[in-house]
C-alpha cells in the first residue's frame, strides 16, 4: 500500500476502490481490537466516496484493497441503541458518549443491491476525541448480523 505524507496535515493514500485519495491525518483512527477476521489491520479512516449516499467506506490503510461498506442506523430510520460494557468503554477511554461515533459494516450484494443487510450485532464503535475503534461484540440481544436494509418484493402486500 503506497501512504504519502503531502503536508502536516494530509496523506495521501493510493487504494484499489478509490484510486489516490487525500485524507485528512485527523480521520485516521487505530483499532484497539480487530476487525474479527482481519487481525493484523490496525489503521483505517472512513471515505465518502458519494457523499449523498447513506454508505461510506471503511478503508484500511494497510491494504489497499480492503474497503468495508459501513452506514449508520439512522439513515434508515432503525431504532439503534446499546449499551457498551464498562471494560469496552475503558479501553476506547470514552469519557463522554458525544465523542462516540459507530456505524455497521454493509453487505451490499452486487447481483441484488436491494438485497444489502447490515451487521448489528458487531458495530463499529469509533471514539472520535483519540481515534482509538473497536469492532464490538454485543452480547445478549436480539440484533442481528444479516439484519435487512429493503424489504425483500416477495414480503410486500
Amino acid at each position: 500500500m503506497t501512504v504519502k505524507d503531502t503536508d502536516t496535515d494530509t496523506i495521501t493514500l493510493e487504494t484499489k476502490k478509490f484510486g489516490v485519495v487525500t485524507i485528512n491525518k485527523t480521520a485516521i483512527f487505530e483499532f484497539i481490537s480487530p476487525i474479527i477476521g482481519f487481525n493484523d489491520l490496525k489503521k483505517y479512516t472512513i471515505i465518502d466516496y458519494k457523499p449523498n449516499s447513506p454508505f461510506k467506506w471503511l478503508q484500511s490503510l494497510e491494504d489497499n484493497e480492503l474497503a468495508f461498506p459501513v452506514t449508520l442506523c439512522s439513515f434508515f430510520n432503525i431504532d439503534y441503541q446499546f449499551d457498551i460494557p464498562d471494560e469496552e468503554a475503558q479501553k476506547l477511554d470514552i469519557k463522554d458518549s458525544n465523542d462516540v461515533f459507530v456505524c455497521n459494516i454493509a453487505n451490499i450484494p452486487s447481483s441484488n443491491p436491494r438485497g444489502a443487510t447490515i451487521n448489528m450485532l458487531a458495530p463499529i464503535v469509533i471514539n472520535l476525541q483519540n481515534k482509538k475503534a473497536m469492532q464490538l461484540i454485543l452480547k445478549n440481544t436480539d440484533f442481528q448480523v444479516r439484519y435487512k436494509l429493503f424489504e425483500n418484493d416477495e414480503t410486500k402486500e
